[in-house]
């Protein structure tokens, strides 16, 4: 029975090392909570890094089994990884970059190799406790590499990951030196998972224009599988919060601050130390609150909990240094014998303190500057019991795409921030109860118990469609059975496909002539009696005959137009065609390639060709999808039809495509073998011609196809060919 595998750089349970012992205290994270449910159960285990590195073998051994009672597994880590790995890369170059503070990111290359060597101590972990048929579900910047790592171990396995922080745009990711790698790390999973579809919409925005992988729907076509990316905002344990805020103990908190804060009104703002918060500009807001509204001095305060977090680094040390400075300078200049503008406190709270704290506080202050999600305001509407209070939130936190019934706000904009202070202060109770309803019943059904089925769910389903619809691999076992197939036979028919399949793309098509190992190949093939070798290919049938004429192949050029016989010099249209409509045509396809820089028209004897693989990666698509309905409409009713290529867009004569053109050359032979390989769409018309018993291969992106296998690249094809030859 399957498994499944959770997997994250710390563990639920975190290990600290006493004076004379370790101790192990639980997590009380949103993701541990959350995944509680399933990692505790049967053989399922978490994968993770215990939080601390150990000084020999016993302790190794000990945290494993104490972990291992508990459905985990331990991923030891040394100083210098831990360091390098997670200090330096994880926390120096991804953290700052995927929060838009580049000037803070380092690039160092020893963190990188430190960050590709941990993620491989990940993935033989992972691999030691998974077999072939378990589910492995990675989470987080830490972890980028693990989805291909184990992809390559287990081409067939199960894997989802998700990313908790945002993704941000593509101008950013390409600053990274490493953004490749990256990038193809991620692919490894089925089902990439995000907070945001803005956050989704980056990914495939990078992937697009760096691996140049187009999507469609969502979903990523890669040479070995197909990835499926969705958002799934995080939700909280809201029954967790809301009891917590009705305990006696939180009440007993309560009555204590009340106590000591006496009428005064609260704006609350808990956050960990960390310059993607804001906290400084908060500070500065409340200042021009008190500025500009100076009837809130002596009624209002700002309760500030800054959880700390890597003081020790210079970008915090410096931001903990302003953060203390502001709360000085306006609790200097606001402060009363009887009020403190500003109670700040550098330390965490236990949860009945925290739920108290939320109870009690008429405005919730959650104001980053950049966010993946932010469960806090999620916590503070979930710890309303009265359902009053107003929460203030950053337009750049995810869960802002959610809670919109919160006053947003740039957080940027002090002044904007301070009339928002003023506006929740003074909003009346009807208009506060109003919108805390509306947040506490989207907080309570998108919790994250239901995030955590959602995903798993979905994983589920992408699987299960990537093995109805993909199609087989063409590996050791099926290639042992074409070889036997193809030695066994007296009159073989191999099809082959040219740009794509023989040869890889080129930016510029005049420039993808054929080099002289594909010539020995196609000439070996040709020497054999029992071989007859077609090429059958979209390109014109000029530039065919100036590249492979000289060899003894048969052609189908232009997409079954023109055929020409191996034992003839002659070229003969497959039926007469006209060719009069491109003088309509022709203008345009000129208009498009005016307004898409780098696309450009290709003229053959009966088509017409757009093609815009060196126009921007995402601008080609768009306008292609725009012409492709313009001609749509212009050719209705017509006998002309729109062909759809890898990045080229062809109008051509309708009933004439490559899989007519096949038949024909099949009632001429009567093969005993068939293999057939190529590369888009306009290959399916041969796949789809030729009898079940044929071998056709698609090259390339492993989706639905009517071809029976699939490779990689033109590589393997060439691969492929020699061992026909040998």
């Amino acid at each position: 029975m399957s498994k499944t595998i959770i997997v994250s750089n710390r563990l639920p349970t975190k290990v600290q090392r006493t004076d004379d012992s370790l101790t192990f205290q639980p997590s009380e994270g949103g993701l541990a909570t959350g995944l509680g449910s399933i990692y505790r159960q049967g053989d399922n285990v978490w994968v993770g890094w215990p939080g601390l590195f150990v000084h020999n073998e016993a302790e190794e051994s000990l945290i494993t089994q104490e972990l291992h009672a508990d459905n985990m597994a331990p991923v030891f880590l040394t100083e210098d990884e831990i360091r390098d790995y997670y200090e330096g890369f994880s926390n120096s170059t991804l953290w700052p970059t995927f929060h838009y503070f580049t000037e803070f990111a380092t690039y160092v290359d020893a963190h990188w190799a430190a960050y590709v060597a941990v993620n491989e101590k990940f993935c033989q972990a992972v691999l030691a406790q998974s077999g072939p048929d378990d589910v492995i579900w990675v989470h987080d910047y830490q972890l980028l590499l693990l989805p291909e790592l184990l992809r390559r171990a287990r081409p067939r396995a199960t894997i989802g990951f998700f990313l908790h922080i945002p993704f941000p745009s593509y101008e950013l990711i390409r600053v990274l030196p490493w953004r490749t790698e990256l990038l193809r790390g991620m692919l490894g999973a089925d089902l990439l998972g995000f907070h945001t579809f803005g956050y989704m919409r980056h990914f495939l925005s990078a992937v697009s224009q760096q691996l140049g992988l187009p999507n469609q729907n969502g979903q990523i076509e890669t040479p070995s599988h197909t990835v499926r990316v969705d958002a799934f905002p995080m939700g909280i344990d809201y029954e967790r919060y809301a009891t917590a805020a009705a305990s006696e103990e939180a009440k007993a908190h309560t009555a204590e601050y009340r106590q000591a804060l006496g009428d005064t009104r609260i704006i609350l703002s808990i956050d960990r130390l960390d310059y993607t918060k804001g906290i400084p500009q908060r500070l500065r807001a409340f200042n021009e609150l008190l500025e500009r509204y100076p009837e809130w001095r002596g009624q209002v305060s700002l309760i500030m909990v800054v959880v700390p977090s890597r003081d020790q680094v210079a970008q915090y040390a410096s931001l903990k240094e302003e953060v203390d400075e502001l709360v000085g300078r306006i609790n200097a200049q606001y402060r009363t014998i009887s009020w403190s503008p500003v109670h700040y406190f550098y330390r965490s709270f236990p949860l009945p303190e925290l739920a108290a704290l939320y109870a009690m506080a008429d405005v919730g202050l959650v104001t980053p500057l950049r966010d993946g999600m932010n469960l806090v305001a999620k916590e503070y509407v979930a710890s309303r019991l009265d359902h009053r209070g107003v929460l203030i939130l950053s337009e750049r936190a995810g869960a802002a795409r959610e809670l919109s019934d919160a006053l947003i706000i740039n957080p940027t904009d002090t002044r904007a921030l301070a009339e928002a202070l003023h506006e929740a202060l003074v909003m009346p109770g009807e208009e506060q109860e109003r919108r805390m309803h509306t947040m506490q019943a989207l907080v309570q059904r998108y919790n994250v118990f239901s995030w955590t089925k959602l995903f798993m769910n979905q994983l589920a389903y992408t699987k299960m469609k990537q093995e109805t619809l993909a199609t087989a691999n063409l590996d050791e076992a099926a290639t042992a059975t074409l070889l036997a197939n193809y030695h066994a036979a007296e009159q073989r028919l191999l099809l082959l496909d040219y740009d794509g399949t023989l040869v890889p793309f080129h930016p510029d098509p005049t420039r993808a002539a054929p080099d002289p190992e594909l010539l020995m190949l196609l000439r070996a093939l040709t020497d054999n009696p029992q071989n007859r070798v077609v090429i059958i290919s979209g390109r014109d049938r000029t530039t065919l005959q100036q590249w492979l004429g000289h060899l003894p192949l048969h052609f189908i050029a232009e997409h079954g137009v023109w055929l020409r016989g191996a034992e003839s010099e002659e070229w003969q249209l497959f039926q007469p065609l006209r060719n009069d409509w491109k003088r309509e045509l022709r203008p345009v396809l000129e208009v498009y390639v005016a307004r898409t820089a780098g696309s450009f028209i290709e003229e053959k004897d009966y088509s017409l060709v757009w093609h815009y693989r060196r126009a921007d990666a995402e601008l080609g698509p768009v306008r292609a999808r725009e012409l492709l309905s313009h001609l749509s409409f212009i050719t209705a009713n017509t006998d002309l039809q729109v062909l759809e290529g890898n990045k080229v867009l062809e109008i051509k004569n309708a009933g004439i495509n490559k899989g007519t053109a096949a038949v024909r050359w099949l009632g001429q032979y009567a093969p005993s073998f068939m293999l057939a390989l190529g590369d888009d769409r306009t290959d399916e018309d041969t796949f789809r011609a030729l009898p079940p018993e044929a071998y056709t291969v698609r090259v390339g992106q492993a989706q639905h196809s009517a071809a029976r296998f699939h490779i990689a690249s033109p590589a393997d094809v060439r691969q492929l060919l020699r061992q026909l030859i040998g």
